[in-house]
């Protein structure tokens, strides 16, 4: 080859390598901070698209295109794209899947545990601190062309619960907690006065006195053959609010894994008994409960207070047929305490986050229709779906409102246990918490749940729950949701995920020069050498 010739072939290589590394810059992991444009530009269109989840409750993809009707004819120049799923890990799993091409939703209804993850890819999700603020179009912003909502008319403890990091990532859509659903009947029938507040030991004790059978082999209490006294839907939140509750580890903010400790144990060890009597059961092990205390075989459900339209003998959206149905009253409760005078219970309910584009405008454009979210016609008629509380004061002291709640009972609309479900977490907002947001912080919280489902369904098998099945769970839960890792530093979990496809190529691609480069200096010091 001629001298001319290498050169030319050295040159190339490094254009190549060259071109791989902006490539491998470009996208989520390389994009510019947004900064919050000085004016909205309202001669051009925009096209965002907006990802949300719905429990195929028509009630609510209503409203989700109500609002983008009305909010499309404030801003006929944005053009908002919706797109259901019917649960948030889909969600979840699909923006991490798009994250690395850049083809992200704007405006997305998720979970704060899972911004932390996104956050991975830096400026992936847009800090909201300096849009809440702009006198234009933050917060009251005076250009807005709605009625917006205050920062003082969020429930402070709601907007909180999107701020880590030292920054604000989303704003609360909707708030629910736990409520337990009784059948208040079997309780009295078994012999005990249903309690304000419930305890741990009482729902145990009942539940197991319950379990009491007749010649038959049927139930005393209910007269089937079918009884599961108490059933749980979220084991995760169980763990976690237990936890709370005895003032023992979960996590830390920084990220420190401390689920895995002795009153952990302890715990399961008591589940485990009551697993064993078939006394408890999950959601995951035995079906949905509103199925089970609609059919008078449930004593104690516990489920979402969004889930309040499923829970009694008149709700809405029974899931059975009518002649299982059974005439009972319902009771709404908070989840059961150790510590009455100091209740725990977790808060919950989507969030709105915003992801970062190349385009400023299409990012200002995402966020007005994101705060649009907030305003009283959207929180007032998608909280009368279900149990939901809405997460503006302005909407929760309207009238609109006020007079909603006051209608309690009247109607289908006005369902009383999915209203009283609403009041029990209104009454209760200041005993709320939430678990600390960290990437891997969604796993742990799986995590948390299936070490309830593991020991349940051990117990089932008849196998032997001891110290040494305790320290064999705890290690296969940690495996299987890579809180064992060599990413672990101090407890701390540091999963910064898999490396983009563009970053994967520019690695191979300058093996593959730096092999043209060593071959070619070979080359020439041969030549030389002759």
């Amino acid at each position: 080859m001629k001298k001319k010739g290498r050169k030319r072939l050295l040159a190339l290589l490094f254009t190549i390598v060259l071109g791989f590394s902006f490539a491998g810059c470009h996208g989520s992991r390389g994009m510019s901070e947004f900064i919050v444009p000085s004016q909205f530009d309202e001669n051009r269109e925009y096209n965002i698209t907006f990802w949300a989840k719905n429990d195929t409750n028509k009630a609510q993809t209503e409203i989700y295109a109500k609002a983008i009707r009305d909010f499309e004819s404030i801003y006929p120049n944005i053009h908002v794209n919706l797109r259901l799923y019917t649960n948030y890990g889909d969600i979840y799993n699909d923006v991490i899947t798009n994250i690395s091409t850049n083809t992200t939703p704007n405006v997305c209804i998720t979970y704060p545990d899972h911004i932390a993850t996104y956050l991975t890819g830096s400026n992936v999700v847009v800090p909201l601190d300096e849009l809440f603020s702009d006198e234009r179009y933050g917060f009251g912003g005076k250009e807005l062309k709605f009625e917006g909502v205050l920062k003082e008319e969020i429930v402070p403890k709601f907007l909180s619960e999107g701020n880590f990091d030292g920054r604000s990532y989303a704003i609360p859509f909707m708030r629910s907690t736990e409520a337990c659903y009784i059948n208040k009947d079997l309780v009295e029938k078994l012999g005990y006065t249903l309690p304000e507040i419930l305890t741990w030991d009482f729902i145990w004790e009942v539940s197991e006195k319950a379990m009491e059978k007749d010649e038959n082999g049927n139930f005393k209490v209910n007269g089937q053959k079918v009884l599961i006294p108490f059933i749980y839907k979220s084991t995760d939140n169980m763990m976690i609010q237990l936890l709370r509750q005895k003032g023992a580890g979960y996590s830390t903010k920084d990220g420190e894994i401390l689920l895995f400790n002795d009153t952990t144990k302890d715990l399961l060890y008591n589940i485990a008994e009551h697993g064993k009597s078939r006394a408890f059961s999950t959601f995951k092990i035995s079906s949905y409960p509103a199925n089970f205390l609609n059919a008078g075989q449930c004593i104690f459900a516990v489920d979402s207070t969004a889930g309040a339209t499923w829970m009694g003998t008149d709700a809405p959206l029974i899931d059975i047929s009518e002649e299982k149905l059974v005439e009972f009253e319902t009771a709404i409760r908070p989840v059961p305490q150790y510590d009455t005078e100091n209740p725990q219970m977790i808060s919950q309910g989507p969030s709105v986050c915003i992801f970062n584009k190349q385009d400023p405008q299409e990012v200002l454009a995402s966020w007005l229709f994101a705060q649009y979210l907030l305003t009283n016609d959207v929180q007032i008629a998608y909280a009368k779906t279900e149990g939901y509380l809405p997460v503006t004061l302005k909407a929760q002291q309207s009238e609109k409102y006020k007079s909603y709640i006051e209608r309690i009972g009247q109607d289908e609309e006005h369902y009383e246990v999915k209203i009283k479900a609403s009041q029990m977490l209104m009454e209760n907002i200041d005993n709320t918490f939430v678990t600390p947001v960290f990437n891997g912080s969604a796993s742990l919280r799986d995590a948390a749940g299936q070490l309830i489902e593991n020991t349940v369904k051990s117990v089932r098998r008849k196998q032997k729950v001891d110290d040494e099945y305790m320290e064999n769970l705890f290690e296969e839960v940690k495996s299987l949701y890579h809180l064992d890792s060599s990413a672990l530093s101090n407890g701390k979990k540091e999963d910064l995920g898999p490396l983009p496809g563009a970053s994967v190529l520019l690695l191979f691609s300058l093996a593959i020069v730096w092999i043209f480069i060593i071959i070619y200096t070979i080359r020439e010091v041969r030549i030389r050498k002759k």
